[in-house]
């Protein structure tokens, strides 16, 4: 990319120069040709790129080479201060004035970057300045709510404004070139002028109020509708009590159909427990008749569904370590095996 050159009039806060600062290349266009020509009273001879360039110097370097690049209606005071009026032609009347920004040109540059550089002549500046300070700023100040240092913002705001309305410099194709007038005035063509109405604009900045501090609010996680209002939601919830599992039919009665059961709720001692190795026998079975068949079905009980809790009860084996010889085969009627087993 060509480098931006400008001259040293074009800097902020600098005069204007004497002498505007022009670079044509070598040829020159037919339309700027026919543009000096028209513009000058006194016919010259434009032959050649030198007088071209001689012609084209001095037109833009008359004091009153003066541009016009846009016009603004802007208020002539605060919003607080405006008439307020059914008619709006009458309101448009004493509330707006209508600002033309002035500019004269201080280079113009064929070679590289084809273009034209303007800069704001003091009166523009002094008026927007003017402007920005008595209505932008009172403007901005009512339409934000007060902060300890709202005012340094706003001096500060107003000085950054001085600073970029004096470096504004607008740069546009060369072809600008041919709004010019006589004596190097002219104006902006082909809808320039609202460009440089925007770029106005955007110099003019708002005042921001600094942002509110965010302040961390622990918040209680809501309840859900069946929990009552002092539970806490994350304490961990007590198990159900489980249904006890159904018990063996042996845990409650014994095996053998003529031994008298014994209820599991009339005490909650075992029903071994006051027995001793002696007293605990199984009465011998009956021999069985041989005109009926052998059969096992009385000797299994299907007990209901138990839900009360049953006392464990100790299993025979328990009592194993306590068995003498009065507990051997002769004890539990081993003896007689051979009697059972003959009769099958």
């Amino acid at each position: 990319m060509p480098p931006q050159l400008l001259p040293a009039s074009a800097a902020a806060f600098a005069p204007r120069a004497s002498s505007v600062n022009v670079v044509l290349g070598s040829k020159v266009e037919p339309w700027l040709t026919q543009t000096l020509k028209r513009i000058n009273r006194v016919k010259r001879p434009l032959n050649s790129v030198p007088q071209h360039q001689r012609c084209l110097t001095e037109t833009l370097s008359s004091p009153n080479a003066i541009w016009t690049l846009t016009s603004m209606m802007l208020p002539k005071g605060p919003e607080a201060d405006l008439r307020q009026d059914s008619n709006p032609l009458v309101e448009a009347l004493f509330n707006y004035q209508l600002l033309h920004i002035e500019a004269y040109i201080v280079h113009v540059d064929m070679v590289l970057r084809n273009e034209v550089a303007f800069k704001l002549t003091p009166d523009s500046i002094e008026a927007l300045i003017e402007y920005h300070k008595d209505v932008h700023i009172v403007n901005a100040k009512a339409g934000t709510y007060d902060w300890s240092e709202k005012e340094q913002q706003a001096k500060k705001l107003h000085e950054d404004f001085i600073q970029a309305i004096n470096k504004f410099v607008f740069r546009t194709h060369v072809s600008a070139l041919e709004g010019l007038e006589e004596e190097g005035a002219g104006e902006l063509l082909c809808g320039k002028s609202e460009e440089v109405k925007n770029n106005i604009n955007g110099l003019m900045k708002s005042l921001l109020p600094p942002p509110p501090r965010i302040v961390d609010v622990v918040r209680q996680p809501p309840l859900l509708p069946s929990s009552p209002a002092g539970a806490n939601m994350w304490a961990q919830n007590t198990p159900s009590p489980v249904a006890p599992t159904p018990v063996d039919a042996w845990r409650v009665l014994p095996s053998s159909p003529s031994c008298t059961s014994t209820s599991a709720d009339s005490s909650n001692t075992p029903i071994w427990a006051n027995m001793t190795m002696n007293e605990i026998q199984i009465p011998s079975p009956p021999t069985p008749s041989y005109s009926q068949p052998f059969t096992t079905a009385g000797f299994f009980y299907s007990s209901p569904m138990v839900t009360a809790p049953i006392p464990a009860l100790p299993l025979p084996s328990m009592l194993a370590p306590q068995c003498g010889v009065n507990i051997g085969y002769g004890g539990f009627n081993w003896d007689r095996y051979q009697e059972y087993t003959t009769t099958m």
